[in-house]
């Protein structure tokens, strides 16, 4: 569950963007892994105080709506090399504040980011998703394992353990021409006469081949798989026999 993202405002201040609303009490015997998205340009700004934000915030949200056992938060983050450095350090600073409370931190891992050294956390979350380029009309941009195969070559021997996320969303891209407009979100997008909507999704046998591959470069990645996302309209989409066939594989 994410509980908020976190972005600069015009005057160089950290802040968060959006906040999750509760709209009813949470199922019993659920784990939540309050989650917050770090926008990467927020790195190039004060962050000193990031960390100690953050785990207030979270902390503050878990009590008001009444979520109870956390052990772990998670960051998610699109680093690059310029704002790495800052990024290490807070997840340092807020990793010896979490273990000081019992509780564990984790970071979102990339594909093109197993090439690099791993975040300063307790374990990552493998992104088995948006390995493709929005500008080729013939891949499939969610999970073509192509696109991800040179980057896999490195999962062996990342250093950090891992968990994997795999994807149950359908995407929606715009073309004008030969022109890439972006993304359709919830019609956001105005279409004219000639447009053509794309809308790409990952099947469940390219999902389970998926896991096979990463079953087969580091078994232990599957000891906790993730879908991404199970939402609502995700859920009226897919027949829930997709998900138990993605769990049991």
């Amino acid at each position: 569950m994410r509980y908020f993202d976190v972005v600069v405002d015009d005057n160089g201040d950290v802040m968060p963007n959006a906040t999750i609303r509760f709209a009813s009490p949470l199922p019993p015997n659920v784990e939540i892994v309050p989650t917050v998205y770090i926008v990467n340009n927020c790195l190039s700004k004060e962050t000193k105080n990031l960390d100690q934000l953050i785990l207030k915030r979270v902390l503050q949200m878990s009590e008001t709506h009444d979520v109870a056992g956390v052990k772990e938060i998670q960051i998610d983050c699109d680093w690059s090399m310029s704002t790495r450095k800052t990024y290490f350090e807070m997840l340092s600073n807020l990793r010896d504040s979490l273990h000081d409370k019992g509780l564990k931190l984790s970071a979102t891992i990339r594909l093109h980011q197993l090439s690099e050294a791993p975040p300063p956390v307790d374990k990552g979350v493998l992104m088995m998703y948006n390995t493709g380029d929005l500008r080729k009309r013939d891949h499939n941009p969610i999970l073509d394992l192509d696109d991800a195969a040179p980057y896999l070559k490195q999962l062996d021997s990342y250093p950090l353990p891992l968990s994997t996320a795999y994807p149950v969303f359908s995407l929606s891209v715009l073309w004008r021409g030969n022109h890439l407009v972006g993304i359709m979100h919830d019609d956001d997008l105005p279409m004219f006469d000639g447009d053509t909507l794309i809308t790409y999704e990952a099947d469940l046998e390219t999902v389970q081949e998926a896991k096979n591959v990463i079953s087969r470069l580091k078994t232990t990645a599957n000891d906790e798989t993730i879908l991404f996302e199970i939402s609502k309209n995700n859920m009226k989409r897919i027949n829930k026999s997709h998900y138990e066939k993605i769990y049991n594989h």
